[in-house]
């Protein structure tokens, strides 16, 4: 999938550290944070059952932070996994002083967005 946030993550100070199998957020939940994959793979289940996996270098739960909605997907590890948690002052904070973060969040979203769709 193309769209990575390349090597933005490796240096991050936040990270949480998820065995294979959890459940990292579900669909429907609130959310206040965004992650980052720094190790491993995540596969986001929308709720009618399409599914995409995603691995290093992705983002997911960003949605959540740019417009305070529900979550739109369940958020499972597939593998043991090491994530950047990333809250919306963090952020503002990576849009601000890294214009280039913010195109590399979209383009993440957007082939993330057509992969779900089939188009990938």
């Amino acid at each position: 999938m193309s769209g990575k946030v390349l090597g933005v993550f490796r240096a991050a100070t936040d990270t949480r550290d998820v065995a294979a199998g959890t459940v990292i957020f579900e669909a429907g939940s609130t959310g206040e944070e965004m992650y980052g994959v720094v190790e491993g793979k995540v596969e986001l289940r929308l709720p009618d059952g399409r599914a995409v996996a995603i691995g290093p270098d992705d983002t997911f739960g960003e949605m959540a932070l740019v417009d305070s909605s529900a979550r739109s997907a369940t958020a499972v590890a597939l593998e043991d996994s090491k994530l950047a948690v990333i809250d919306k002052r963090r952020f503002l904070f990576l849009v601000h002083e890294t214009p280039t973060f913010a195109l590399q969040v979209m383009s993440s979203l957007a082939g993330r967005l057509r992969a779900m769709q089939g188009e990938a």
